[in-house]
């Protein structure tokens, strides 16, 4: 994942006194792991680069008011959520074929019975958006439990229950598609 605790602490209050080059350097450290979670999230690159930007432009606005500069990745992670939750409510609204589109690239470049990173945040789109984050900050951004129940605002026991739940939703949609997962094509629907 990005950095430590201790050098975002001090490269935000070196923000919060108008030093750019330790913004550039934030994200220089954090850019590409907000990027994975929130291409995890919608699927879509050009969609995660978009909302990166708005994410950005938010920590841009909110950092000189951050009162805990230690709590910098939290702080980080929630924003980039409600980017996120803006951006698939507005999509819930109007909407698109994007996730089927990923499906489909993912479908045509598969490799014979080996799960790639693509197939599974192809996977990871069929489901719900709270078992999808779960995994995304777990698993792709090596989040400990603890940590993901505190970005998340739930105990670590509802993100073990939540991890659960998700894990087995993914295997049963990559088993759908036709990607092995153990128990092969599984059920049909």
């Amino acid at each position: 994942m990005g950095g430590d605790g201790r050098r975002d602490a001090l490269l935000v209050v070196r923000c919060q006194l108008g030093e750019r080059e330790a913004f550039r350097e934030l994200v220089q450290v954090w850019h590409a792991p907000l990027w994975r979670y929130v291409r995890g999230m919608v699927g879509s690159r050009h969609l995660a680069d978009d909302l990166v930007q708005e994410a950005w432009v938010a920590v841009v606005r909110g950092l000189p008011r951050l009162r805990q500069p230690e709590r910098f990745a939290p702080w980080l992670f929630t924003i980039a959520r409600r980017t996120v939750a803006d951006h698939l409510r507005q999509e819930y609204r109007t909407p698109r074929t994007s996730v089927a589109e990923a499906a489909a690239v993912v479908a045509d470049d598969a490799l014979s019975g080996v799960l790639t990173t693509m197939e599974i945040e192809s996977g990871l789109s069929g489901l719900p958006p709270s078992e999808r984050e779960v995994l995304i900050l777990f698993h792709l951004q090596d989040l400990s439990l603890a940590a993901c129940a505190q970005m998340l605002g739930v105990p670590p026991g509802t993100v073990k229950s939540r991890l659960h739940r998700a894990r087995r939703m993914l295997r049963d949609v990559l088993g759908e598609r036709g990607h092995g997962t153990g128990h092969e094509r599984g059920h049909e629907a």
